[in-house]
């Protein structure tokens, strides 16, 4: 169990692998390459929009093939594409590649959560998700000090050679494993993909809650994108100051994932959501109006925000996959598909020229915060609860 659950989580973290890695990079590439931010940043931004739009395949490829197949091909290209990325002689060569790795990298995140519903019960797989969770937490926080360490003593190209190896760690993983899904060996065709997300997005009950978790995902992303920048360019810390501060975040999602591990059944899933969701808006205002200066008015209130996504992450995916009894390879891309399109929204806002970025995040937390909590407080009383 043990080894299916860290190739779950490995499977899971390929989107903060895939780009938290390489975070420490992108003052060096603008410099490099004399281009501004905003150009850099489409290596992230088109990076998650063409990730969100590959999870709306593998997800249904998956209820009809089972999970192994689809999953293998997205982490082949997914190697390829990494190398490519380390041979790019321009911005637009890399951001070729990482529109490529992007698709590769959408089968990891759609079909990780499908095998999860596959091989385990409600109760088991809410704990499974938490430590999922806690696993997950350290790819934030050993990524951009892995990427700082390989712009200190290497260059950035062997940032992308080391998520091509991340790739065939999974990749072996993969192989290894039993299918967990047989699949119904049906053709494929836009027709079918578009009656298994009719039946997904006519369950309101699943909607709201995959809209509450897609909206908390603005301020993250809006800081996943900007951090590099606040905290390199305008308070002019050094790349592995940086990678301590962004990896502190990641901390913090790992404790509330832990709390949600250790305390789940005493405290509730849906205090622990509820108690998330407060947590998001609360952070925000932190920020807005923290009487800190410098960094720590972004880092601490971070924080907070952090780990009210770590508290409330788990039981609220548990919660979604709960509500299907067919199609969990859609749920599944459905969910993630959301959260990440948001995240990107969010990545590209807040690479416009605001005046004060740290305000700016503040603000979107302050409203993602507030419009999941009031959508959840009116949700919460009509979801279905699996038996523990």
């Amino acid at each position: 169990m043990m080894r299916f659950i860290l190739l779950l989580a490995l499977l899971a973290a390929f989107p903060p692998l895939a780009t938290d890695m390489y975070l420490p990079a992108t003052p060096h590439l603008q410099e490099l390459w004399q281009l501004p931010l905003s150009i850099i940043n489409l290596t992230l931004i088109l990076f998650f929009v063409t990730y969100c739009i590959s999870l709306l395949f593998y997800g249904p490829l998956s209820d009809r093939f089972g999970r192994k197949p689809p999953l293998i091909a997205g982490l082949v290209l997914f190697i390829m594409a990494s190398l490519l990325c380390a041979f790019s002689p321009n911005i637009w060569m890399l951001i070729g590649a990482r529109i490529l790795q992007a698709t590769g990298a959408g089968a990891a995140s759609a079909i990780s959560l499908a095998m999860a519903r596959d091989r385990l019960e409600s109760g088991q797989r809410e704990k499974v998700l938490s430590q999922i969770s806690v696993i997950m937490a350290l790819a934030p926080m050993v990524a951009p000090l892995i990427g700082s360490l390989i712009m200190e003593y290497f260059s950035w190209p062997w940032i992308f050679v080391s998520q091509g190896v991340m790739g065939l760690v999974a990749l072996w993983g993969v192989v290894l494993t039993p299918e967990s899904h047989g699949g119904e060996k049906e053709a494929v065709s836009i027709g079918i993909l578009s009656r298994s997300y009719a039946r997904v997005l006519s369950n309101r009950r699943l909607v709201g809650l995959v809209f509450c978790n897609a909206v908390t995902s603005l301020p993250l992303f809006a800081f996943i994108a900007a951090s590099s920048g606040i905290y390199i360019s305008r308070f002019q810390l050094s790349e592995s100051v940086f990678g301590l501060l962004f990896g502190a975040n990641a901390f913090c999602f790992m404790t509330g994932s832990m709390i949600c591990m250790r305390f789940g059944k005493r405290i509730g899933t849906l205090r622990m959501i509820t108690a998330g969701y407060a947590g998001i808006g609360i952070g925000g205002l932190l920020m807005i109006y923290s009487p800190l200066s410098d960094y720590w008015q972004l880092a601490l209130p971070m924080g907070v925000i952090t780990l009210s996504l770590g508290l409330s992450r788990p039981p609220s995916n548990n919660l979604v996959l709960d509500q299907v009894t067919r199609d969990a390879g859609t749920a599944s891309s459905s969910m993630v598909f959301s959260y990440f399109i948001f995240g990107s929204i969010s990545m590209a806002v807040v690479s416009f020229d605001w005046p004060d970025k740290i305000e700016f995040i503040g603000r979107m937390a302050c409203a993602s915060g507030a419009v999941s909590f009031g959508i959840w407080i009116f949700l919460k009383k009509y979801l279905h609860i699996a038996q523990k």
